[in-house]
């Protein structure tokens, strides 16, 4: 065997090798029990324009998220004011982006001020000034703290999202974000997209509240740190639904963010279905106190400002366990239970786009594209052979191991294969045998120079290199930039273009040129067909 060439023949086997290897998972639905143990199992997984399923763009709103922030600084400084013994006649949020502190008096308010500076130092004083004849000062957030909530309040309701929706049983979802403040959720061959919906849009705060007693909620005025909540029940005869209000604390004494496990149980008693939560060490310690503090009195369980239950403290609670209990069905305390575990989002979202695909368009979008390629395929193979004779049949070749190489690297991937994936494929078989026309046709030139076969194939490879390697230099800029910057199928074209046109390179190159010097190092060849 000529110098040179076993290598490269070596290469071109174990990519053969490898791209059947890592395609196997995606060609045999059911693989023996070693193979998932010692060798690849991910698949080529089909997008949401293939099966069929639901493509949602949620907007995520973050100014709440910064109103938040601020309402937890507020409940943080009366703390702080209160164990310092400074007196105050109000701390709460004004508007979206201050938290005002009123004072009695000038000196506690020079006082509050030494303290925001050491306790928020990135935060901003406004100077003192007069509220109805008490001293008020304001805190207010910079703007960079403002974005960098904005941002993370995205990040954390994009992480939520995902882990609701691995937590419902979707199947190869894609959670991604878009621009500023948007989230991109594709569903493929979900079943029940409503139910899907309901679940990722849900706020899901759970709050600990104590029942004011001392205040009905018919009475005129209800104090400043009062406000009246409502517990909704429906009759499972008539269906009708009554709602029974209660005057609750503002504050919470307890959040669901110190929950870590949330399951539906079964009440052995009533038959009926309830959630029960575990608090961490933190909320543990204090759901002890409070149940401690509070014996015979009324504990408000809040889910997004609705009372679920109200039960009464019989006695101490200790463990961290506890449970919501209500008008559950078993799929509205699944649901509940899931939105717990995987957290409350830091902010609302609302959903702005909505788009559901059916499994029949799916398989109608996939019989097109196939045939596509089928066509694009018999069509470039029948010219190549026409017009180029068995040097087109080389080239044919090399375009039948460019896809080979392309759909194996996809599945090592576990990439998703989107409508415009099998575009990006369909212009890849073009872009494949577009290569060899350009050697080609500079082997034609030498050979009419006079040139004997070997050295016009070796002079045409070496002229034909540079320019394509900067077509396909360029085709891949143009891929990056889709992918950066496009959404959904757009990144699946560009994924496939990306890989087709660095596998291109490899086949083009090198793959078809070893098929030449194995015929043309023999010395019995003539003349080439081309």
């Amino acid at each position: 065997m000529p110098k040179g060439i076993g290598w490269r023949i070596g290469l071109i086997g174990i990519f053969i090798l490898l791209s059947f290897l890592y395609l196997t998972p995606t060609l045999v639905s059911k693989l023996p029990s070693w193979w998932s143990g010692l060798l690849p199992k991910d698949k080529i997984h089909l997008g949401l324009d293939l099966q069929g399923g639901t493509y949602l763009v949620l907007e995520v709103d973050t100014q709440k998220a910064v109103e938040g922030t601020l309402d937890i600084v507020a409940t943080d400084l009366e703390d702080t004011l209160t164990s310092k013994n400074l007196h105050f006649k109000r701390i709460g949020r004004t508007g979206s982006d201050r938290v005002t502190l009123v004072l009695y008096e000038k000196g506690t308010a020079d006082t509050a001020q030494k303290l925001l500076k050491d306790k928020y130092p990135t935060y901003e004083q406004s100077p003192l000034h007069d509220e109805g004849g008490f001293v008020a000062l304001d805190l207010l957030m910079n703007e960079k703290d403002v974005q960098d909530r904005k941002d993370k309040a995205v990040q954390q309701a994009l992480e939520t999202i995902r882990n609701r929706i691995d937590q419902f049983g979707v199947s190869e979802p894609v959670i991604q974000r878009e621009g500023i403040d948007h989230i991109v959720v594709q569903l493929p061959g979900i079943k029940d997209p409503q139910r899907a919906i309901e679940l990722i849009g849900r706020t899901a705060r759970l709050e600990f509240k104590m029942v004011r007693e001392d205040t009905q909620p018919s009475a005129a005025t209800i104090p400043d740190d009062a406000e009246i909540l409502k517990e909704k029940s429906v009759d499972p005869a008539t269906g009708a639904v009554s709602e029974m209000p209660f005057v609750v604390q503002k504050k919470s004494l307890i959040t669901g963010d110190l929950l870590t496990d949330a399951q539906v149980r079964i009440d052995s008693q009533f038959n009926q279905p309830y959630v029960a939560i575990e608090f961490n060490s933190l909320g543990a310690k204090l759901f002890d106190q409070v149940t401690a503090a509070n014996v015979g009195k009324r504990f408000a369980i809040v889910l997004d400002n609705n009372v679920y239950s109200a039960p009464v403290i019989r006695e101490r609670i200790s463990g961290g366990s506890a449970q919501i209990s209500g008008n559950f069905t078993e799929k509205t305390a699944s649901d509940l239970a899931i939105v717990l575990r995987a957290g409350a989002l830091p902010a609302p979202v609302k959903i702005i786009q909505n788009v559901t695909v059916g499994p029949s368009l799916g398989q109608d979008s996939i019989n097109k594209g196939l045939m596509a390629g089928l066509i694009g395929v018999l069509l470039v193979v029948a010219f190549m052979t026409i017009y180029y004779k068995l040097s087109g049949i080389v080239a044919n070749m090399g375009m039948v191991l460019n896809v080979i190489y392309l759909m194996g690297a996809l599945a090592a991937l576990g990439a998703t294969l989107t409508l415009p994936g099998i575009a990006a494929i369909v212009l890849l078989i073009g872009m494949s045998v577009d290569s060899n026309v350009l050697i080609f046709e500079r082997i034609r030139e030498e050979l009419k120079l006079g040139k004997s076969p070997k050295a016009a194939l070796d002079a045409g490879y070496d002229k034909a290199f540079l320019t394509i390697v900067d077509s396909h230099i360029t085709t891949l800029i143009t891929a990056a930039v889709l992918f950066q910057f496009g959404t959904g199928p757009v990144k699946g074209f560009a994924v496939s273009l990306s890989l087709g046109v660095i596998i291109n390179l490899f086949t083009s190159l090198i793959g078809t040129k070893v098929t030449f010097d194995l015929f043309l190092n023999k010395g019995t060849v003539k003349k080439l067909s081309i």
